[in-house]
């Protein structure tokens, strides 16, 4: 969205004006846009394990084939997300680990968030636990920076929602990419999916929320309908989940109320958005 912002690229551009060795596959005339919603047709949660640089990528998206028309159906897709993202690296002419780090997130107030953590960060970072209570942590792989790489800290990641809840005290270009990112592009049950953020009428019932935030909504494809109109207040959610980690946060721009929630453990999303809601509860009384 800040790339568009600057004039590098607009989300209506097609994949392969960016990459032309996609001209002629499905992907060509795909929009960026729907890269960053899960709408290009079908794109799966994960690459093939056979898909480990530049070549074995692009081979995997010019045999990839549609299960659905571009714009109808909403499939959640790392190689989705990360092919907008490594697009954008592109068209800024730096490595995407390099541009998030020397730009976004320093305008951001991020100062303690990598996709390489350095060296000298390297024992301030966390290992996760897995089922069987092993340290790990991060696996790379294919487009790991662009779809899920960040490591950051509660305090960055609260500076982020800050950022959501006040954009206005941004600079420019920045300021009109946030918007973009909270903008409602189509509606799936009563989740209303932005670029990144997925948002409900608040107040809303735990149920429905943890329906929003479950395995189906994330493993399987969902018909698209048009957002409806947002009259009245609004919870923005983001689930963030690799081996041994899980995250959610949670804000509501009316109220200037935001939490996350970091674990170096995978619970699951139903716990998290559960703790979450309640934080947000407790928040609400405490300002009574």
């Amino acid at each position: 969205a800040l790339a568009q912002e600057q004039g590098k690229l607009s989300l209506t551009d097609t994949v392969e004006r960016h990459v032309p060795e996609l001209q002629g596959s499905a992907l060509a005339q795909v929009p960026l846009l729907a890269l960053g919603l899960y709408t290009a047709g079908g794109l799966p949660l994960q690459f093939p394990e056979n898909v480990t640089d530049r070549e074995s990528m692009v081979a995997y998206y010019r045999q990839w084939q549609p299960e659905h028309s571009p714009g109808t159906s909403r499939r959640y897709s790392n190689p989705s997300i990360g092919l907008l993202g490594y697009i954008t690296a592109q068209r800024l002419e730096a490595p995407f680990a390099s541009a998030l780090e020397t730009h976004l997130l320093p305008a951001l107030g991020m100062r303690h968030s990598y996709v390489q953590v350095p060296s000298a960060q390297r024992p301030h970072y966390a290992s996760g636990y897995s089922r069987d209570n092993q340290p790990v942590r991060v696996n790379p792989g294919m487009l790991d920076g662009e779809a899920y790489g960040v490591k950051t800290t509660a305090a960055d990641l609260l500076r982020f929602v800050h950022a959501n809840l006040q954009p206005g005290a941004l600079e420019g270009p920045l300021k009109g990419a946030i918007a973009t990112t909270q903008r409602g592009y189509y509606q799936v049950g009563d989740m209303t999916q932005g670029l990144g953020w997925e948002f409900y009428a608040y107040p809303i019932p735990l149920e429905r929320l943890q329906a929003g935030n479950s395995s189906a909504m994330a493993l399987d494809a969902h018909p698209v309908a048009d957002p409806q109109v947002q009259t009245g207040e609004v919870l923005f959610n983001k689930t963030g989940s690799t081996g041994g980690f899980g995250a959610y946060v949670a804000f509501i721009p009316a109220r200037g109320q935001g939490v996350v929630l970091l674990a170096n453990r995978n619970y699951p999303n139903e716990a998290r958005v559960e703790a979450a809601l309640k934080l947000l509860h407790a928040l609400d009384d405490s300002a009574r």
